[in-house]
C-alpha cells in the first residue's frame, strides 16, 4: 500500500502496520497522542458484528481506525455512523458507480452481502466529547471467506471479478469522512 500517496491526498497523521490485532483496539490505548489514522494491512482480530471477528486478509482489504478529538458536544454528532455510512456509499458511487446498500445503522450491503462494516465510540465527559474513534473495514480485493460468513460476506473482487485500487477508496473515503467532522 502507497501510504506517502494517501498521506499527501488527506493531509492527516498516518500510522501504517503492516499486522495488527486490530485498530481499533489499539487506537483506544493511543488516542492520547492527538488525532491520527491508523491503517494496517491485515487485522488478526478486528471486530466485526455479533462478537465475530472481522476477516482482513493481507493486502487485500481496508481497516482503518481514525482517532478525533473535536471541541464539540455529543448532541452535535447525533446520527454520525450512518453519516458515515452514506459518505462511504457515496464514495463508491462517485469512484466506481456501484450502488451499496445500508442496513441501518453500521452495515453496507453489495448483493445482499457484507461488504463494509463501521464502528464508532465516542468517550464524553459530561456533554462533551473527550475523543472518538471511527473505524470501519472495507472488503476491497479479498476472494475468500471463512466458511462461517461465507454466506453473508463479499467484496468488490468477488462481486466484479477484477482488482480495485485500495489507496484510490481510502483517499476519497478520508476526505470525505473528515468534511462531516
Amino acid at each position: 500500500m502507497n501510504i506517502e500517496k494517501i498521506q499527501k491526498q488527506i493531509n492527516q497523521k498516518i500510522e501504517y502496520y503492516e499486522k495488527i490485532d486490530s485498530t481499533h483496539i489499539y487506537a483506544k490505548k493511543i488516542e492520547k497522542q492527538g488525532d491520527k489514522i491508523l491503517i494496517a494491512e491485515e487485522q488478526t482480530g478486528g471486530i466485526g458484528t455479533k462478537g465475530r471477528n472481522w476477516h482482513s486478509g493481507k493486502s487485500k482489504n481496508i481497516a482503518i481506525t481514525i482517532i478525533k478529538h473535536p471541541m464539540c458536544k455529543i448532541k452535535e454528532l447525533e446520527g454520525l455512523t450512518t453519516k458515515i455510512a452514506e459518505t462511504i456509499v457515496e464514495s463508491i458511487y462517485e469512484l466506481y458507480g456501484i450502488r451499496l446498500q445500508i442496513k441501518i445503522p453500521n452495515d453496507l450491503l453489495l448483493n445482499g452481502k457484507k461488504i463494509c462494516g463501521i464502528l464508532t465510540e465516542i468517550h464524553t465527559r459530561g456533554e462533551n466529547i473527550e475523543y472518538m474513534l471511527i473505524s470501519f473495514g472495507f472488503n476491497v480485493n479479498e476472494e475468500t471467506f471463512n466458511p462461517e460468513i461465507e454466506g453473508i460476506a463479499t467484496s468488490l473482487k468477488k462481486e466484479f471479478h477484477k482488482e480495485f485500487n485500495r489507496e484510490e477508496i481510502i483517499i476519497k473515503i478520508l476526505n470525505k469522512i473528515n468534511d462531516l467532522i
